[in-house]
């Protein structure tokens, strides 16, 4: 037994894993400390120094070109005219602009922090977080090190370019707010009035539903329990883009359900806007317009997909949950001769995101 008991105490001390590492006890691993510095081309070289400054600013300047460039495409390649190719380029050269002169600044100050700021390792030690009565004094010590170890103070011609460069890349952002607000003009009288511009779309007494995008009329025999129909006006779908398709249907588009008519909960001046359950309500949403498409047929709940407000098109299309401010519009609908669904009227109120103006 002896010799076992030897044998198997040999076995353990001599046990290497399976990955052939032998497993043994040492010391505590000792802080290397850091390694040697190495400097880099830029602050062994002068010329490269300049060279790295230059194409910093270069870089920094090029950005407020590019924010320009994005100005001048708004202007040069207009939207307002509706057709695709310009919808196109307008979206191409102001995307572009915009793109590059972010990534000019993006790249200018990593380039900068890279090969121009101060290169030496530290180390920062942890220190009591209680507040003392250095804590001013230390800050400004702190500014005054990075400044000196940046050359944000020295290097105006950095410094002076990354100011232009931010200044710069906002102004793209300010000129495409401004065209959301257009002014009115003899052709356009009611271009600033949002309760007139989403007070009328195209729905009107007799116009048919049909089918978005293919304009196809829809029978109410068409609408089965739980289904619901993406709807636009039948007269929509003849527009072209240069007649303003996408600025009607943006106001006009409906989403149609059905349930059963013994879950409706209709208003008494609202109980003759259905028909056989068949309900009509504005796609776009009442918080800021985004639209409203996620049909629950088992809840009969209607889910906007971008700040999750939800409206309950059982009970008169009312918030549940969510930002939105009031209930989706309801088109009034009925059936005319052929079986086709119809609308009664236009909507009775504006369509659309809440505002203050809205009566």
């Amino acid at each position: 037994m002896a010799h076992e008991d030897d044998a198997l105490e040999h076995e353990r001390a001599s046990w290497k894993p399976s990955s052939g590492l032998a497993v043994t006890v040492s010391d505590p691993v000792n802080n290397p400390g850091l390694p040697p510095h190495r400097e880099r081309v830029t602050d062994k070289d002068p010329a490269a120094m300049k060279r790295a400054v230059r194409t910093v600013y270069t870089l920094f300047y090029l950005s407020v070109a590019a924010s320009v460039w994005a100005v001048v495409a708004y202007m040069v390649f207009p939207i307002e005219s509706g057709s695709i190719a310009a919808i196109r380029d307008n979206n191409l050269f102001i995307g572009l602009g915009i793109a590059f002169a972010l990534l000019a600044i993006g790249v200018g100050a990593i380039h900068w922090s890279k090969a121009i700021m101060s290169d030496k390792e530290f180390i920062e030690p942890r220190h009591a977080t209680r507040g003392r009565d250095t804590t001013r004094e230390a800050v400004v010590e702190a500014l005054t090190v990075a400044n000196e170890e940046s050359g944000f103070g020295r290097r105006a011609m950095i410094r002076n370019s990354l100011f232009a460069a931010l200044v710069a890349s906002v102004v793209p952002g300010v000129v495409l707010f401004r065209g959301l607000a257009p002014e009115s003009s003899p052709d356009n009288p009611y271009a600033g009035d949002p309760v007139h511009l989403l007070s009328n779309t195209m729905w009107k007494k007799g116009m048919r539903l049909a089918h978005d995008p293919s304009g196809r009329p829809i029978k109410a025999s068409d609408v089965t329990l739980g289904s619901a129909f993406h709807v636009i006006p039948e007269e929509l779908a003849s527009l072209s883009h240069d007649d303003g398709y996408l600025e009607e249907k943006a106001k006009a588009i409906v989403l149609l359900m059905r349930m059963p008519q013994d879950v409706l909960i209709e208003a008494e001046d609202r109980k003759d806007w259905s028909y056989d359950g068949i309900v009509a309500y504005s796609k776009v949403c009442t918080h800021v317009g985004c639209p409203v498409a996620l049909y629950e047929q088992q809840t009969h709940h209607l889910l906007c997909p971008c700040h999750q407000s939800q409206f309950d098109v059982s009970d008169g299309a009312k918030v549940i949950f969510g930002p939105a401010a009031r209930p989706l519009p309801q088109l009034p609908i009925a059936v005319d001769d052929e079986g086709y669904l119809v609308a009664r009227s236009d909507f009775t109120e504006p369509v659309g995101p809440s505002f203050w103006e809205r009566h």
